[in-house]
């Protein structure tokens, strides 16, 4: 597949530059989702997210989709369209809650159909906890992919939809605090501040397509441990 136009404790610490960063790899390669994806419980994908022409992942009913990796700091783009009335999401640092596998979510949902809702439920927000900067979200017509993007580096979360900033948020203190207390996540201690996490692809039972979806860790891989030196900024 092409990459067109879009593109604490720990047992071991490292020292990074600012602006290293590992290659980017292709979570839809091969066109077997087994290779990089699982159901949360570890077993593989049988049903239910299928490829069509041109690597785009189509997902009908199936369930969640968690990586098989853990991700701290990451960049991520890729490409998506919802169908009408649609409602789907790409979740980061997801882990176990109780029962419960949650993360930080980029929004993902046909927004003309749910006029109602407050913008922190739209496109590109991170859902229930932060608005987006723009009072419109730059979206594409529908039926056309949209390009989403995804960075979070020391604590901090970025959204894009279509080159549009949509969050610039902090993910630890007394801002992010605030936040988490005034959201559906409250009751879950230090929601959203673990560094370390899979990414999830969630199933609203919408048919929902992605494609072109890359990923490149900024700073340590998961072999560090949690804790990195910056020697720009000092310790995480």
């Amino acid at each position: 597949m092409v990459f067109r136009s879009i593109f604490a404790a720990a047992a071991v610490c490292c020292a990074v530059d600012p602006v290293s960063a590992q290659q980017y790899i292709n979570l839809l390669e091969g066109e077997n989702v087994n290779r990089h994806w699982m159901k949360p419980n570890g077993s593989d994908v049988t049903a239910g997210w299928t490829f069509e022409p041109g690597n785009v992942l189509r997902l009908k009913s199936s369930g969640n989709m968690v990586t098989r990796e853990q991700y701290g700091d990451f960049e991520l783009w890729f490409e998506f369209k919802v169908a009408a009335k649609g409602n789907s999401g790409i979740k980061y640092r997801v882990k176990q809650y109780g029962n419960n596998w949650l993360g930080l979510e980029y929004q993902v949902l046909d927004d003309a159909a749910f006029p109602k809702l407050t913008r922190a439920h739209l496109t590109g927000s991170l859902y229930d906890l932060v608005d987006p900067i723009p009072a419109v979200t730059r979206l594409r017509p529908d039926g056309e992919f949209n390009v989403g993007k995804v960075r979070i580096q020391n604590q901090r979360a970025q959204h894009w939809v279509n080159g549009q900033l949509m969050i610039d948020a902090p993910l630890s203190g007394p801002s992010w605090k605030s936040y988490v207390a005034n959201s559906k996540f409250r009751q879950h201690d230090g929601f959203g501040e673990n560094l370390l996490g899979h990414i999830m692809l969630t199933d609203h039972k919408s048919e929902t397509w992605y494609r072109n979806v890359f990923l490149r860790r900024l700073g340590c891989s998961t072999t560090c441990g949690t804790v990195c030196v910056d020697r720009s900024k000092g310790s995480q």
